[in-house]
């Protein structure tokens, strides 16, 4: 059985063509974190079902994790798109092996800058071993609880609980994720702030403080 485990907060815009990919799942849980719009009523209208908990990213995947009844979880951004094939790659490597795993990261965005962070996210990944929360992260719910879960950080919660995972496989499916953040900040300015937040925490930065520096 596999569950997925979305957070949500005023997604309505993007929440329906994330839901769209997820055909096959046997269970979807939104955990909102006070959406003011519709994305409550597009989560239950998609036969979703819908949690409530305090606002933050890593609280609200911890919520999720603890309500998924799956023996396997997928932890997913609402604006990350699946490409088909995600769930039969999903299956062949839930049957061999309890390593977890993600998805190849990729933006919706034709440009070369974002060609250049999709290169830049690929190394991370296979160099340091941290792949980010927007590529999915694929996990066995006794894999996921003994190392802890999803910790109620306000920022990085991925990369801690990566950290703690060990080994994360990349999937040969793409998950495709919007590049709005790069577009609207910039594209080199952005990945110069993703970085940092990112060697911050690896420094022992409180999140906290990283969170407002993101921004």
């Amino acid at each position: 059985m596999l569950s997925v485990v979305i957070p949500t907060l005023n997604a309505a815009a993007l929440l329906p063509y994330c839901l769209q990919r997820l055909d096959g799942a046997d269970e979807i849980i939104i955990v909102d974190g006070g959406s003011r719009d519709e994305t409550i009523a597009i989560a239950e209208a998609a036969g979703a079902r819908v949690i409530v908990a305090p606002k933050g990213r890593g609280s609200q995947l911890r919520a999720g994790g603890e309500a998924a009844r799956g023996d396997w979880l997928l932890f997913l951004h609402a604006d990350t798109l699946l490409e088909p094939g995600w769930l039969e790659a999903a299956e062949a490597h839930a049957q061999r092996t309890t390593c977890p795993a993600c998805f190849r990261f990729r933006l919706d965005d034709r440009s070369w800058q974002a060609r250049m962070v999709e290169r830049g996210a690929r190394l991370r990944a296979a160099l340091l071993g941290l792949p980010y929360g927007d590529q999915g992260l694929l996990v066995s719910r006794t894999h996921y609880r003994n190392m802890g879960g999803y910790r109620a950080l306000p920022l990085m919660e991925d990369v801690d609980l990566v950290r703690r995972l060990g080994r994360v496989r990349t999937l040969p499916v793409d998950a495709i994720t919007s590049a709005e953040r790069w577009r609207r900040d910039g594209w080199f300015s952005r990945s110069a702030r993703n970085l940092a937040c990112l060697s911050m925490y690896m420094v022992g930065v409180p999140t906290e403080r990283i969170a407002r520096f993101y921004g």
